[in-house]
């Protein structure tokens, strides 16, 4: 079983670390736009077109399923990659709305949606939210966030004043649903923040709905990775050793 993941750079590896710690899949192919990150300041139809160019990647290997791990392609662009792919196309949005539609005790539940411009300006997790019954929803994009954690500053005072000036006037929440593939690397210093919030990631809920609805089950003994990056493959290759902390992707370098 080989899956293909698709993000608009880096930060889809947060995605791969929770595909591999499940071992859903042999071989991981994974290919981040680099060239054109990021990808959620961009209008939906550069997204799409963006997105259908790199279906045409993976078209090239023999995948089973294309996971688009960019929530901006996840918003905008999925049903154009469906169409279009010759195997299983997921993405990452209804993953999550399914992960905390099944931790949410009440559809009076306070819920955070966080994300890039273009993933909150699509309104995709709302309509999505609202149509299993919640509505106490506050969506916001802190645009900051995403440079930040480039930067690799998972914490500290950058990140801190940051949160204050996004997080100042915001209710605590009773979910946040980190709606980039960025944030689940500053996920411990949001919940600190947020000490009573249940945090809703990508990765887990791609998990989740991976298992549940394609019935994925098997576990392999190990996942062969292959990184690949329209501009500087090997600055990929040292941030998917550092984040997926594994020796053997540095020792390749």
């Amino acid at each position: 079983m080989r899956a293909g993941v698709f993000d608009s750079g880096v930060g889809g590896l947060t995605v791969v670390k929770s595909l591999r710690s499940h071992r859903l899949f042999s071989e991981i192919i994974y290919f981040g736009d680099t060239a054109r990150v990021p990808y959620g300041v961009k209008d939906k139809n550069t997204i799409i077109r963006y997105s259908l160019e790199a279906l045409e990647f993976f078209k090239n290997f023999e995948i089973d399923i294309m996971i688009a791990a960019c929530n901006s392609v996840s918003a905008y662009a999925i049903e154009e990659l469906r169409h279009n792919a010759p195997f299983k196309v997921s993405g990452v949005i209804e993953p999550g709305v399914l992960a905390l539609k099944n931790r949410a005790p009440s559809k009076e539940s306070s819920i955070l949606i966080l994300g890039t411009r273009a993933t909150i300006a699509s309104g995709k997790y709302e309509k999505l939210l609202r149509a299993y019954g919640f509505e106490n929803i506050t969506a916001l994009a802190p645009s900051l966030f995403v440079p930040i954690v480039e930067e690799g500053l998972f914490e500290g005072a950058v990140l801190d004043t940051a949160m204050q000036h996004y997080f100042a006037e915001i209710e605590p929440p009773d979910f946040i649903i980190l709606g980039c593939t960025h944030f689940p690397l500053i996920a411990e210093a949001i919940g600190r923040y947020f000490p009573e919030a249940i945090l809703i990631h990508s990765g887990d809920a791609i998990v989740e709905f991976l298992e549940r609805e394609h019935r994925l089950t098997n576990r392999f003994a190990n996942t062969q990775l292959k990184l690949f990056a329209s501009e500087n493959p090997e600055h990929l290759k040292k941030t998917a050793a550092l984040w997926l902390d594994d020796p053997t992707i540095a020792a390749a370098l």
